[in-house]
C-alpha cells in the first residue's frame, strides 16, 4: 500500500509536538509568576529545543535533538545563560555541535528529488496500465452472456476495488501534492482528510477481495454440487461491508482521539485499526492456500473426477494460488519492523510494484482465460460472418438493381 508520510514529515510533525509541549508549559508558567527578587529569564522555545525557566546569572546545557538519525550523534552540548538581558545566544550554535547526516553537495538532493519523480512516473504509468486493463476486463466480463457466473461476478468485484485503488492513489496525489506551496506534513483539511480515508478503505477492500477469491476457490472445492449463488450476498459483506466497517470505526477513532493531520502518519498507534484487519485477511488467506493446495493434491488424484472439472479446478486454482502470496508477503515482512525502516524498499514495492497488481490480475483471470479466449473467438466469428453476410446482401441488390 502506498505510505502517505514521508520521513521528512515525521522530522516536523516531531519539532511541531515538541513546540506544543513547550509553548504548554510556558502557558501555565504565565499563570503563576515568579516571586519578587527570583526573577529570570523564563522558559522560552528556540525553534529546536525548550530551555526551561532558569534564575539570573545561571546556565543551562542541552544535547541535540535525536529524531530518525536525522543528526549525528554528537556528544557535544549546547549552552545558555541566563542574562540581565535574557537568554544569550546557543553557544556553540546548532550547525556546528548538531551537525546533519553528511548529504555530500546540492547534487545529491537534487538527484533525490529526481528519484522521487521518476518513481512518481512509473506508478502513475503502472496504475494507469491496470486500470485501462481492469476496465477492459471487467467489460469483457459484463458484456459476454455467456461469462455471467458467480465465479466471474467476484473477479469483477475484485477488478473494482483495484480500480477504487488506482484511482484513491490518483486522487490521494492531487490532493497532497498537487500545490507545492501547500505544506502537506501539516495539511489538516476536510478534503485530504476524505482522500485518505477513501484510500486506506479501497486497500483494505482489495485485500479482503482477494480473501474472497481464496474462499471461493476452497467453497468450490469443498462444495462441489452445492449452489454457489448462495454465497453471493456472504462474499459482498466480506469484500465490501468489513471494509467499510473497519473503516469507519478508524475514522472515528481518529476523529475523537487523534485528529490531527491529515491521517496520513503511520506511526499513530490508531493505525493498527487498518494494519490489524488486513494482516487478518493475509493470514487467513495463507491457510486457505495450504489448505487448497491439499484439497487440489487430492482432487486431481481422485479417479471419479471429470476432465473437464479437473480442467476447471486447475485454471481457477493456478490464478488464486500465484495472487495469494504474491500480495500479501511483502505486506507482512513490512508489518514487523518500524514504519522508518526501509523506506525505500516499501516504497518501491507499494508504489512501483503494486501499481502493476492489477494489470497482473486482469491477465490472469481474464485475457489469460480459455473461457475468455474462447468466447471472444466464437462473438469474432459470429461478427465476420454477419460482416460478409451484409457485404454480399449488399453487393447482391447492387447487381440486381
Amino acid at each position: 500500500q502506498v505510505r502517505g508520510t514521508h520521513p521528512d514529515c515525521s522530522v516536523v510533525l516531531h519539532f511541531q509536538k515538541r513546540e506544543a509541549e513547550c509553548l504548554e508549559r510556558i502557558r501555565s508558567e504565565s499563570q503563576t509568576p515568579a516571586p519578587p527578587g527570583q526573577e529570570g529569564c523564563p522558559t522560552e522555545w528556540d525553534g529546536v529545543s525548550c530551555w526551561p525557566a532558569l534564575p539570573l546569572g545561571q546556565s543551562r546545557a542541552v544535547a541535540c535533538p535525536e529524531i530518525l538519525n536525522v543528526f549525528k550523534k554528537s556528544k557535544g552540548l549546547i549552552q545558555r545563560n541566563c542574562t540581565e538581558w535574557g537568554w544569550s545566544p546557543p553557544s556553540p550554535p546548532y550547525h556546528s555541535t548538531c551537525q546533519l547526516e553528511t548529504l555530500g553537495s546540492n547534487n545529491d538532493t537534487e538527484a533525490k528529488a529526481r528519484h522521487f519523480v521518476t518513481m512518481k512516473v512509473l506508478y502513475t504509468c503502472g496504475y494507469s496500465t491496470s486500470l485501462a486493463a481492469l476496465l477492459l476486463a471487467i467489460g469483457i466480463f459484463s458484456c459476454f452472456r455467456k461469462l455471467h457466473c458467480t465465479r466471474n461476478s467476484i473477479h469483477i468485484h475484485f477488478f473494482t476495488s483495484f480500480v477504487l485503488r488506482g484511482t484513491a492513489v490518483f486522487i490521494k496525489d492531487s490532493v497532497l501534492f498537487s500545490d507545492e506551496s501547500i505544506d502537506h506534513c501539516t495539511m489538516s483539511t476536510v478534503t485530504c482528510k476524505a482522500a485518505i480515508t477513501f484510500f486506506q478503505y479501497s486497500v483494505l477492500a482489495n485485500f479482503y477481495w482477494l480473501l474472497v477469491e481464496g474462499l471461493y476457490l476452497q467453497t468450490l472445492l469443498l462444495l462441489t454440487f452445492t449452489c454457489d449463488r448462495s454465497y453471493t450476498w456472504g462474499y459482498i459483506l466480506i469484500g465490501w461491508g468489513v471494509p467499510m466497517a473497519t473503516v469507519g470505526v478508524w475514522a472515528l477513532t481518529r476523529l475523537w482521539y487523534d485528529n490531527h493531520g491529515c491521517w496520513d502518519d503511520y506511526s499513530s498507534l490508531y493505525w493498527w485499526v487498518i494494519k490489524a484487519p488486513i494482516l487478518l485477511a493475509i493470514f487467513v488467506n495463507f491457510l486457505i492456500f495450504l489448505n487448497v493446495t491439499r484439497m487440489l493434491a487430492q482432487k486431481i488424484r481422485c479417479p471419479d473426477l471429470s476432465k473437464s472439472h479437473k480442467q476447471q479446478y486447475l485454471r481457477l486454482t493456478k490464478s488464486t494460488l500465484l495472487l495469494i502470496p504474491l500480495f500479501g508477503v511483502h505486506y507482512v515482512v513490512f508489518a514487523l519492523f518500524p514504519e522508518h525502516v526501509g523506506v525505500d524498499a516499501r516504497l518501491y514495492f507499494e508504489l512501483v510494484l503494486g501499481s502493476y497488481q492489477g494489470f497482473l490480475v486482469a491477465l490472469l483471470y481474464c485475457f489469460l482465460n480459455g473461457e475468455v479466449q474462447a468466447e471472444i473467438r466464437r462473438n469474432w466469428g459470429t461478427w465476420q460472418r454477419s460482416m460478409e453476410s451484409n457485404i454480399f446482401n449488399l453487393a447482391t441488390q447492387d447487381f440486381t438493381a
